[in-house]
């Protein structure tokens, strides 16, 4: 029997360090287990406990950093944590001796973290430090500004499985037809033949033929990259996917688009431009039908697997392929719910409220800094222009009859520009950091 592929066991990222608070916890879950990101107050790097107060189980990350000690406070009793997960204070303590006599049973569970290419990782099994210590973290080659990358990230939490999410990453086939007039031109679809170059149990490797030479790597549980060279001149495009499973059919994507060029288009496009004109875009396309796919690949497997309710005849198919059986050998074709705890319903219904599917709001853009503080602007920009259309008015309808024509009719052509931005701005440009529909058969 082959041996178990352990998903704890491994490192994860959480977030983008940009778009993560230094000045409240947030919460987050991996594989089913419920953890807490917070940032101590004279640390230079976050921490990551598991989200329970060791007295009464409250929620770590509904509290706060205590501006006195800049330690981790639970919001239920006032319990407070160190950044080594040490209890530091205990309101209703009598006795101060308590603290020092009880240390081990009354610290939070902390987990190993590192920082590294901008992502915040973490470890989420407690019992295996010295692995953690030990084994590298899944960086990407492409991710590294001393070779002249540049490169956007972006994080979105998804209505569909992890197993799902990996398949569709693997699949180059797709984009033309998903992602039509984003990514690509279904007229220009072709044959794209890939070749697997090696596959072990940490490891698969992929050539894709086309125009432009492709290498996909797959490093389980969660990297999978795409490398595209262009000609000789040494130009290439990156596609660095982390696909995290979060829950049953619950999972988030990390995503990197690192280049070797045109450096100085990328500092002046703004990061949330491109989450909102593109990237989500993207993401919407394909939720639709990966919610909807996973929902009737459940349906079947209690009478048949993958490998007979799918139809894979083409060259195209051969990664998604190859994952599969990576999947059934290493991992048993489940992921280890049990472990913590989590029954797994037959079948999880499929949601038909589109706003609640695609919603860009709770699924990136709460998550993401840039999206956040670009949506603050635009909503006071939206005041500021109703402010101003409505005193002009007011002041023109006050102007002496003499000065109407001459001062009065200029001030109302700003103002009615002033208005039309507005409109702009709320009903073309907010929406599409809250809800935009995806339907296919319009694109």
């Amino acid at each position: 029997m082959e041996p178990e592929f352990n998903f704890f066991q491994q490192w994860y990222p959480l977030s983008p360090i940009e778009d993560l608070f230094g000045e409240k916890p947030t919460a987050v879950t991996l594989l089913g287990l419920r953890l807490v990101i917070w940032k101590p107050k004279s640390s230079a790097t976050f921490r990551v406990f598991l989200d329970k107060c060791p007295h009464r189980l409250a929620p770590l990350s509904e509290g706060r950093i205590d501006e006195k000690t800049g330690n981790l406070m639970c919001s239920y009793h006032g319990w407070q944590f160190d950044a080594q997960g040490i209890c530091t204070h205990i309101p209703q303590a009598e006795n101060p001796e308590l603290l020092s006599k009880n240390l081990e049973n009354l610290c939070a569970v902390t987990l190993p973290v590192r920082q590294e290419q901008g992502l915040l990782w973490v470890w989420p099994d407690v019992k295996s430090r010295e692995q953690a210590a030990n084994t590298p973290l899944p960086l990407s080659p492409q991710v590294d500004a001393t070779k002249g990358f540049v490169w956007y990230s972006y994080v979105r939490d998804l209505e569909y499985d992890w197993q799902i999410l990996i398949e569709n990453v693997a699949d180059p086939s797709h984009v033309p037809f998903a992602h039509h007039g984003i990514q690509g031109d279904r007229a220009k679809a072709r044959p794209i033949p890939i070749k697997i170059v090696q596959s072990t149990p940490n490891l698969i490797e992929a050539t894709a033929e086309g125009r432009f030479e492709t290498k996909i790597i797959f490093e389980p549980p969660c990297r999978l990259e795409y490398t595209i060279k262009f000609g000789n001149d040494g130009k290439q495009i990156g596609l660095v996917t982390y696909c995290i499973p979060v829950s049953p059919g619950k999972s988030r994507l990390i995503a990197q688009f690192p280049r070797n060029f045109a450096q100085k288009l990328h500092r002046l496009r703004p990061r949330w431009w491109d989450h909102i004109s593109e990237r989500n875009e993207v993401i919407d396309g394909d939720m639709i039908l990966l919610q909807q796919q996973e929902y009737f690949l459940q349906q079947t497997r209690s009478s048949q697997s993958w490998k007979t309710a799918f139809n894979l005849p083409t060259s195209a198919d051969r990664l998604v392929i190859e994952y599969r059986n990576w999947f059934d050998k290493y991992c048993q074709g489940e992921l280890p719910w049990n472990e913590v705890g989590i029954s797994i319903p037959e079948i999880r219904q499929i949601n038909d409220n589109r706003e609640q599917v695609l919603d860009r709001y709770k699924q990136h853009t709460q998550h993401c800094s840039s999206c956040r503080r670009a949506l603050k602007v635009i909503q006071r920009l939206q005041i500021g222009l109703l402010i101003y259309f409505a005193i002009t008015v007011c002041a023109v309808a006050l102007l002496e009859d003499s000065l109407k024509l001459q001062l009065g009719l200029p001030l109302i052509v700003t103002a009615l520009l002033s208005l039309g931005a507005y409109a702009g701005l709320k009903f073309w440009l907010t929406p599409k950091f809250y809800f935009v529909d995806y339907i296919h058969a319009q694109r």
